[in-house]
């Protein structure tokens, strides 16, 4: 009996311990979700590192109306890095909702590969927004409420590559918990503060029910019910400490309709905010302020060049 309960002991801990060793906390997760969850983790650090990630944004710059010049010299609206573009490279034009990219004689501004003298950009709630390129640096154009800004990106960013990874929680399959999904019939639409100060309305298809210690709580989700995965902003008494002071967000699969749901903590991950100073970020609406710890997920990156 004694040697029954002591094989059962050393199968219980490799279910809830694995991974543990002198230099690493232990992971409590059996081996198939651990896997799963390393390489969630790997896909992450590359989106991040990937071209179009958070790690190689370079500057933003709102736009106003008419022209709004761009270079290295300081004299100029838009300030392009130093040694990365010429003293003067063109200038946007914005007149009502229109950019107008109009290249200075001579600087080779390419889009697609192709040299263009101007062209007008789409912006990022447009199909197909333009993306225009000049050395290691391209910009294109975002749209937030009224504004209009040019994003800048340095494709030789020193953060892309010093980049080392994200500071986790120890995997834990038991921040993996079941939810139900309490459908809005219809949708409601809830307030979304953001960054800049601002308020968006967002569709919320219905919230994710749970709880953590006998107690219950609840998240609303944006998105649509056609969505594969439904968002979720969210905030927690970890944050300002061991994680992102303004929130985290998560990505739970869109349930067919209510009823019963897994939602993985262990994918909480930091906002573009965390990283760079030029990302508009959407913090958590007010409901989903959560007056517990959620001890999973991503931790704050306190690495960060802003």
């Amino acid at each position: 009996m004694i040697r029954k309960k002591f094989v059962l002991l050393i199968m219980g801990c490799t279910l809830l311990c694995y991974g543990c060793n002198s230099s690493q906390p232990c992971q409590k997760a059996n081996p198939q979700y651990l896997a799963e969850m390393q390489r969630w983790q790997q896909k992450r650090i590359d989106n991040l590192k990937s071209p179009t990630g958070w790690l190689n944004l370079a500057g933003l710059f709102w736009l106003k109306a008419g022209e709004n010049t761009a270079g290295a010299d300081s004299t100029n609206a838009i300030i392009f890095p130093k040694n990365q573009a010429p003293d003067f490279a063109g200038a946007f034009i914005l007149q009502d909702s229109v950019v107008l990219f109009r290249a200075k004689p001579g600087i080779n501004v390419t889009h697609n590969d192709s040299v263009i003298s101007s062209m007008i950009m789409r912006n990022d709630t447009e199909r197909n927004p333009t993306r225009l390129a000049l050395g290691t640096l391209n910009w294109t154009i975002i749209k937030r409420g009224e504004k209009y800004g040019v994003r800048l990106r340095d494709d030789e960013h020193p953060l892309r590559k010093e980049f080392a990874g994200i500071e986790a929680f120890p995997i834990d399959s038991t921040w993996r918990l079941e939810a139900k999904f309490e459908a809005n019939d219809p949708p409601k639409i809830i307030a979304v503060p953001t960054i800049l100060n601002t308020i968006t309305a967002e569709p919320s298809p219905g919230a994710f029910v749970f709880n953590i210690d006998g107690k219950t709580y609840r998240l609303d989700a944006t998105g649509k019910m056609t969505d594969k995965e439904l968002f979720i902003i969210f905030a927690d008494q970890t944050n300002g400490k061991e994680t992102y002071g303004a929130g985290r967000f998560l990505y739970v699969l869109t349930p067919q309709a209510s009823g019963n749901v897994v939602i993985d903590f262990n994918k909480a991950y930091n906002p573009p905010c965390a990283f760079t100073p030029y990302a508009t970020c959407p913090l958590p609406p007010e409901q989903n302020t959560l007056p517990a710890r959620i001890t999973a997920g991503e931790k704050n990156y306190a690495s960060a060049t802003h």
